[in-house]
């Protein structure tokens, strides 16, 4: 996988603008706000790109400007499982920043994406001043915590369409730098990798629903168009491929 990245400082405006309209940040006092954003750089990351790989050093916190990230790991036979699935707005590589311990999974760029960085010898020394911060920090990784969870637990549980279904709703309710619709900017090989199923299976089913106008098959993406059909199926662990 390619790896060529830019890395260049975020101007006063716009990191200032990133941290207001951050939910993580933007309670922060004004100077408070000042401080985090000479920290940042910015960082350009080219559609399928590595940005950092399980076992690297975890040198710092990683937020999502704009574009889409992935975050998986190998299988022990080499097959790519996707754990998660990051969007503008959102941060990532806040348990090696926190723990200090290299790096849980492998990030790549799903799309031509703008991160920002910041380093964990600034990072660290912040938090521990700013209790508030820490707290929201706790939040964040309760929620990964209990995303973790849910998917071993409809691996588990759920049949096919279920799980799918549970994906496409989840998937189509994250912000995303496009409200006026409801599509996922994501390919059919990295859904089957989230719900632990072959690229075959996941278009089969897929197929099945486009032709009840449930949703929309385009290139490089999939639209929601009945998230109702869907939530009653993802409530229905039984539900068959049609």
């Amino acid at each position: 996988m390619p790896t060529a990245q830019s890395t260049h400082p975020v101007g006063t405006g716009d990191r200032l603008a990133l941290l207001r309209n951050h939910p993580l940040f933007g309670e922060l006092a004004a100077d408070v706000l000042e401080r985090l954003g000479s920290y940042m750089t910015r960082k350009a990351v080219p559609r399928g790109t590595a940005i950092f790989a399980k076992g690297d050093p975890g040198i710092g916190l990683m937020g999502v400007l704009s574009g889409t990230v992935k975050i998986s790991v190998l299988s022990a036979d080499g097959r790519e499982v996707v754990l998660n699935v990051i969007h503008p707005g959102e941060i990532f590589g806040e348990i090696a920043l926190l723990d200090g311990r290299p790096r849980t999974a492998d990030a790549s760029a799903m799309t031509d994406c703008e991160l920002v960085v910041i380093d964990r010898r600034d990072f660290v020394p912040f938090l521990r001043t700013q209790s508030d911060v820490l707290l929201k920090f706790i939040d964040i990784l309760c929620l990964r915590l209990r995303y973790t969870s849910e998917q071993v637990e409809e691996l588990m549980f759920l049949e096919l369409p279920a799980r799918l279904a549970k994906t496409l709703i989840r998937l189509s309710s994250e912000p995303s730098e496009s409200a006026s619709d409801r599509k996922i900017v994501i390919t059919q090989r990295e859904i089957g990798q989230m719900i632990g199923m072959s690229r075959e299976s996941t278009n089969r089913q897929l197929r099945a629903w486009a032709k009840r106008k449930w949703i929309r098959i385009e290139r490089g993406g999939i639209t929601v168009l009945n998230a109702g059909a869907l939530a009653d199926v993802a409530e229905d662990s039984g539900a068959d491929l049609g």
